[in-house]
């Protein structure tokens, strides 16, 4: 089995369909089941899904489509006979309510949701793609090795007190419990930012704007998290707004949030002086 994350009865030889979002995940996660020799086929965004990805791909395993046209994916998965789909990469979170092409069956899901949010709306399409009897993965699946893992992840000994750290996990769990975001940044015991709707980078630039020396940022998940979508990332333009804002420590939820390509990201922060530490 190429991951601990795939169920018992995984079939290697049914098509799997990678739902691309933005960045690096879907990269990586396109070159991970072509090693392990799983047919792969593209459903990838407008305007979201990288060119180099989409060129990578034959144009019978690849579908384009804009934001919003939930008929004509789930209409892809039945013409690529997927046996299974898997969600990765982020679309651009104000796509919510500007930019958005829904289509029909897209508009009937919006307007029966009371809220709107990541978790609602990719829970209703979730739910779409497994009425077709696909199923959708686990999306950690295949990148079982680019997962935060135990203790001080950079080497050094983590600069910031256990106490300290434990306050700023209690802080992001309460956070992501009322689904409010996943993230925090505090220090000695204060809250300096929470993560909302927009997103880690423009919280950490709120945070570094007090220039506050020892300030941590906190990365977790939902007591209840779905694992098929929404999982919390990390990775190198992550990195950069840490440095950037001045803010040289994290502490990331080990064996949930995933570091996009993990060995560069390590490197890169060692380089910069980073200290980046794995809590469970």
């Amino acid at each position: 089995m190429p991951s601990a994350f795939l169920p018992a009865s995984f079939d290697l030889r049914r098509p799997l369909v990678l739902i691309a979002g933005q960045g690096l995940y879907p990269i990586m996660v396109a070159a991970a089941t072509r090693a392990a020799g799983v047919p792969t086929k593209l459903v990838a965004f407008e305007e979201e899904t990288r060119p180099e990805l989409i060129a990578s791909f034959a144009a019978r395993d690849c579908r384009t489509l804009r934001v919003g046209q939930l008929g004509a994916m789930l209409k892809a998965l039945r013409d690529f006979d997927a046996g299974y789909a898997l969600m990765a990469g982020q679309i651009t979170p104000r796509r919510l309510f500007k930019g958005l092409h829904p289509d029909l069956k897209a508009t009937r899901i919006l307007f029966s949701l009371k809220r709107r949010n990541a978790e609602t709306i990719f829970g209703a399409i979730a739910q779409e793609i497994e009425t077709l009897g696909v199923t959708l993965l686990d999306a950690r699946a295949f990148l079982d090795d680019h997962l935060a893992s135990p203790g001080c992840m950079t080497g050094r000994r983590f600069p910031i007190e256990r106490d300290y750290v434990d306050h700023g996990v209690h802080i992001a769990r309460e956070c992501a419990r009322l689904d409010i975001g996943q993230g925090c940044v505090v220090r000695h015991g204060t809250v300096l930012a929470v993560e909302a709707f927009e997103g880690t980078d423009q919280m950490l630039r709120r945070a570094g704007a007090f220039k506050a020396a020892g300030a941590l940022f906190v990365k977790t998940v939902k007591a209840r998290q779905d694992w098929r979508f929404d999982v919390p990332c990390f990775g190198q333009l992550t990195l950069e707004t840490m440095r950037d804002a001045r803010v040289t420590a994290a502490a990331l939820e080990a064996g949930k949030v995933l570091m996009l390509d993990k060995p560069a990201v390590l490197r890169q922060a060692r380089k910069w002086g980073i200290d980046l530490f794995g809590f469970q």
